[in-house]
């Protein structure tokens, strides 16, 4: 064992086709040994690492999105209830992530024109995506729930609400408006680190991870199934029901439509649309 003083870029090489020759790593985790080998350097030691690295590069696996069938969607969603079956079914309808579901707000609801303004998502960007007709009257109900429970924090000196970009100092009373509240409140008050105040946030994303995670094994699905794959589903059966590639890209809001296309290779039509030769043969026989 030596000083990381002591070596450079040689050492470096070695141990990163170590971990991808020997242990067999994924290209994700040599690139994070990487970077935190260069973080040492720069910002512990104070002794930058400016060489080129030749090493052996861990192979990058080609990843396709687990998807579940119509059926399976259903399957699962018989056994979720209440704001958790509500949230599923808002995943799976509107191809929203988790945190952009968990981070909406009542202004982000449009029943009138059925859409869901989906703001500050990844990368920054903004989109519009559909509110499925099918959820209006139940999100209506739980609406009225969550305004009740809203006038109740306000008559007991609560109902403030956490505002992004410093809005709180533009719109001073913003923050116990209606329309600025999440769609989904949490259960309980919490004291914000940053400011000191008191006030409800959203749901926390571990409950409806676990209530997923049971719902599945209860309808017996043998896939690995989370939250995201709702989004998966969205678009795959979307896309199964021959809409363009274009119109799903923007629904769900990636920035290159080859993003987009990887959807096309887990549609359920088998070999890319290609009739097995053994089905022709066994129709024959």
């Amino acid at each position: 064992k030596r000083h990381p003083t002591e070596m450079g870029g040689a050492e470096l090489e070695t141990f990163l086709t170590h971990l991808a020759v020997a242990k067999k790593v994924s290209a994700s985790t040599q690139n994070q040994a990487l970077n935190a080998i260069i973080f040492l350097y720069r910002h512990v030691l104070k002794q930058p690492l400016d060489i080129k690295i030749d090493a052996v590069r861990a192979k990058r696996s080609r990843y396709l999105p687990t998807v579940l069938t119509p059926t399976e969607v259903t399957a699962v969603l018989k056994h979720l209830s209440g704001v958790h079956q509500l949230l599923a079914k808002l995943l799976y309808g509107s191809g929203l992530r988790l945190n952009e579901a968990l981070w909406l707000r009542i202004k982000d609801l449009d029943f009138s024109q059925r859409q869901i303004v989906v703001r500050d998502a990844k990368g920054g960007k903004s989109r519009v995506t559909m509110l499925p007709a099918s959820l209006i009257d139940d999100l209506k109900i739980h609406l009225r729930n969550v305004r009740r429970l809203h006038h109740r924090d306000l008559s007991q000196g609560y109902g403030s609400v956490y505002l992004p970009f410093a809005l709180e100092r533009k719109w001073p009373n913003a923050d116990r408006q209606w329309i600025w509240q999440f769609v989904f409140p949490a259960q309980r008050f919490f004291k914000d680190p940053r400011s000191g105040v008191v006030r409800r946030h959203h749901l926390h994303e571990s409950g409806l991870q676990r209530a997923i995670k049971q719902a599945v094994r209860r309808a017996e699905i043998q896939k690995r199934v989370s939250c995201h794959t709702f989004r998966h589903s969205f678009a795959t059966h979307l896309l199964q029901n021959n809409y363009d590639i274009r119109t799903v890209q923007e629904l769900l809001g990636h920035k290159d439509v080859k993003t987009t296309m990887i959807y096309t290779h887990v549609l359920n039509r088998g070999g890319r649309g290609v009739r097995s030769p053994l089905d022709d043969v066994s129709e024959q026989t």
